[in-house]
Order: structure tokens, then sequence, then C-alpha cells
């Protein structure tokens, strides 16, 4: 039997809360199991529900990051996606650095909040490309930058391999392709691993690859063909907190 995300969505604009409980209840693997519009609201849902995440997306982002504040004091376990168009990225990097899973703008498309929802399942965290570049280039400024190969250790067993296929030249649909996941999961990993190791794009990603010996071998390939430039493109982007041992 299919295992389903249980989602509660708390959202003080009815019509944007019915848009994404229909947009998930379309979804075999998602189930919408609380529905809300204040802190009050979420911190019921959490006791009474115990959902997998909720998402939150209120007209006054500030009411937003009170309610992530309620959640993660009481319900750590539980993941949270803030659906805002709050301008103050300086208070978003602060939420994020204290739990908050993911971020995108409310004008993120129904397939991109379907992508979000599945990743941070997985344990994968999500923002929007934008911010995660805003926070890539805060990290790269710190004086106590990780080395690289210390940085290279920090990858999980997948993002080690994601980013062999990086240094080979593949795209994320040829990734996702020989890994049997989809496109948009294959952005989510891409963008993860690019936060660790301290890059800003894919070309960048590959060459330090290669500089820590990390090579992509495919036997049903000929050759590795190209590497594509630039930041990762989509509507959504990933990011997972670090976790040091």
């Amino acid at each position: 039997m299919l295992k389903k995300i249980r989602v509660s969505i708390v959202d003080d604009q009815p019509l944007f809360q019915d848009g994404i409980v229909h947009t998930l209840d379309t979804q075999l693997d998602i189930e919408v199991v609380g529905q809300g519009a204040s802190k009050k609201d979420a911190v019921l849902i959490a006791q009474e529900n115990a959902p997998d995440l909720i998402v939150i997306g209120m007209s006054e982002p500030n009411d937003g990051l009170e309610i992530f504040d309620a959640l993660v004091a009481s319900y750590p376990s539980i993941k949270i996606l803030l659906l805002s168009d709050m301008s103050d990225e300086d208070r978003i990097c602060d939420a994020i650095m204290r739990g908050l899973h993911g971020y995108l703008p409310k004008s993120t498309s129904g397939s991109g909040l379907v992508d979000a929802v599945r990743a941070l399942d997985q344990g994968i965290g999500c923002i929007s490309p934008t911010l995660a570049l805003r926070l890539l280039m805060h990290k790269q400024s710190d004086p106590g930058m990780i080395k690289p190969r210390d940085r290279l250790s920090i990858l999980t067993p997948r993002e080690r391999q994601i980013l062999s296929m990086l240094a080979g030249g593949l795209s994320n649909r040829q990734i996702g392709n020989k890994l049997d996941l989809s496109e948009g999961t294959i952005k989510y990993y891409v963008t993860s691993v690019m936060q660790k190791i301290r890059v800003r794009n894919r070309v960048e990603a590959a060459l330090f690859a290669r500089s820590q010996g990390v090579v992509y071998q495919d036997v049903n390939a000929r050759s590795a063909l190209r590497i594509d430039c630039g930041i990762i493109s989509g509507s959504v982007a990933e990011f997972r907190p670090e976790v040091q041992s």
C-alpha cells in the first residue's frame, strides 16, 4: 500500500488555501489532513493530526514566521514549508538557520509545490533560487569556511553520486533517468550539493568534483559530452541545513 505524505495547510486567504488543497489532493501520494487560518489553528492541527508537513501561506509574512516559531518550539519533528512574498531575506535566512525546512514565493507553480512537498518528505529542504544564492554567497564569505575535502565529506552517498554525474556533464533529466527519480527531485539534489560544496553553478561544481578526484563512469555511455553552464534553473530550488556529526 502506498504510503501517503500527510500534509496540513494554514493560510488566512480561503481562495489560496483551497487552491493548495486542490493541488495536493490530486496527488496519489499526498493526503491533506488538516486546514487552518491562524497560529492557534496550526498548533491545534499539529497536536491532533500529527502531519508530516505543514504548508504555511499567510497574507502577512510575519504571521507565517510567528506560526513557524510556535510549531518549531513544540513540534520540531514536523517539517514546515513557508509560502510568502516576504522581502526581508535576512529574516528568512535566520528562520532557515533555526529550522525552517523550506521557503518558496507564493507565485510557485502547482507542480513546483508538489515537488517541494515530496522533497521535504525525503529530508531535502527547499528554498527559492534567489534566496539559495544569497545563502551560498553569505557562507562563502564566512571566515570559518570549511576546506574542500571536508566539504566533500558532508555529502550523502546519493549527493556524491549526483556530483559525479555533474562532473560527467549529465543534465538533470539524464541524471533522473539513470537514477529513476523525477527531474524536479534532481533539481533539489543538485542545489543541495552546490550549497554544501560552496559553488555557485554547475560548472564550478564539476570543476570542484574533478579537483577532488570525483569522476563519473558509465559503461553504457560513450563519453561525457558537455557541462551545462549557469545557475540551476526552475521554479524552485533546494536547501538542506548542514548537520555536523
